[in-house]
């Protein structure tokens, strides 16, 4: 895929598929707030939270301030996959030394976005996309792509860093008093953030 402006095209998609229910896999509430306050009045969101690569004590703090955000505002419905860290393990086996934004993170969003689109299925949902494009840590071109091929029409192109959206997740952080973490989850992307 040739690079494009990804939120033009979820723009795009927007305009001819408004109201339709979106499976929205989120990583956490600070990331989470400016993507759903930008999609809330577009489409009937759920949330899916299903993160196996944050470990135990992350995981149950990320996902009680992500159901705080969305009690606090009525912007989304929410589910809760069981976690299990050995999907992830097993997904990234033999990357574990592999730096942050390497193909150990591509083969994490591939993980998680196969199983939103699993569960998008199973459910019904018109659109699944993720939140994960807000962060100008994270790679929207790969995430895109990855979830087109997994998703075909069914996947809402993002890249919610643009249009001051990451800028906006740091205001409503504050707002709402979110903890905001300074790793993407893993163990891994932890000791590269201590060590940095």
């Amino acid at each position: 895929m040739n690079k494009q402006d990804f939120d033009k095209l979820m723009q795009a998609q927007t305009e001819t598929n408004g109201g339709k229910r979106l499976l929205l896999h989120c990583c956490c509430a600070p990331c989470s707030s400016a993507c759903l306050e930008r999609l809330k009045d577009d489409f009937k969101i759920t949330v899916l939270f299903y993160n196996p690569n944050i470990e135990d004590e992350e995981y149950s703090r990320r996902k009680n301030e992500l159901l705080r955000l969305i009690s606090e505002t009525g912007w989304a419905d929410f589910i809760d996959c069981d976690h299990n860290e050995a999907e992830f393990y097993d997904a990234v086996k033999g990357l574990e030394d592999a730096g942050e934004g390497s193909c150990r993170c591509l083969k994490c969003f591939e993980l998680r976005l196969g199983k939103t689109k699993e569960i998008a299925d199973e459910l019904g949902y018109d659109f699944f996309t993720t939140t994960l494009t807000i962060s100008p840590l994270k790679n929207a071109q790969a995430i895109n792509e990855i979830g087109k091929r997994l998703g075909g029409d069914k996947w809402l192109y993002s890249d919610f860093k643009k249009r001051n959206g990451y800028l906006r997740s740091i205001k409503l952080s504050k707002e709402y008093g979110l903890y905001r973490q300074n790793y993407c989850g893993c163990k891994f992307s932890k000791r590269e953030s201590e060590r940095k």
